[in-house]
């Protein structure tokens, strides 16, 4: 874990492999340095990849990511070696998009967190994963994920 000024910190600043795994990818954390205040943090994935695990084919997505941060942050280098590892690995849509909520909430403890996960059509079907935690906290703004319903997404 690093503090509010990325101490100790092993992959920021630095040249950084690629894991090979979603389950070998360190995501890493800073403190919240305005843990005081209830905000939301967002991060956008418009190129996501991983692997159908029955045919090995590439499976695309545009992941949108809201947090409200509770004590940390997470390192957005982490985060994008973290997603990078998925393409190799072979995992359905819902596996994804809920197991990287998963993997975000055991990492940063956060008040509130939703993902939505849009994915390509393959087989002529987009679908579409959402997922949070609970009820955004009161006074905080959500905006709206951007994307829209799939009518040839872009």
């Amino acid at each position: 874990m690093a503090n509010k000024d990325g101490e100790g910190l092993a992959q920021l600043g630095g040249s950084s492999a690629i894991p090979a795994s979603p389950a070998e990818a360190k995501l890493e954390r800073i403190d919240n340095p305005h843990d005081d205040v209830d905000y939301v943090a967002r991060f956008t994935c418009p190129e996501f990849t991983s692997l159908c695990p029955v045919t090995g084919q590439p499976d695309f997505a545009h992941l949108v990511i809201d947090y409200v941060p509770g004590p940390y942050l997470v390192e957005s280098k982490s985060l994008k070696l973290y997603f990078h590892s998925f393409r190799n690995h072979g995992a359905f849509h819902e596996d994804c998009t809920v197991g990287i909520a998963k993997r975000l909430i055991e990492t940063l403890e956060p008040k509130w967190l939703r993902i939505g996960g849009y994915w390509y059509p393959r087989g002529g079907i987009p679908i579409d994963v959402f997922y949070q935690t609970g009820d955004v906290p009161a006074g905080v703004h959500v905006p709206d994920a951007g994307v829209a319903p799939y009518r040839g997404r872009g």
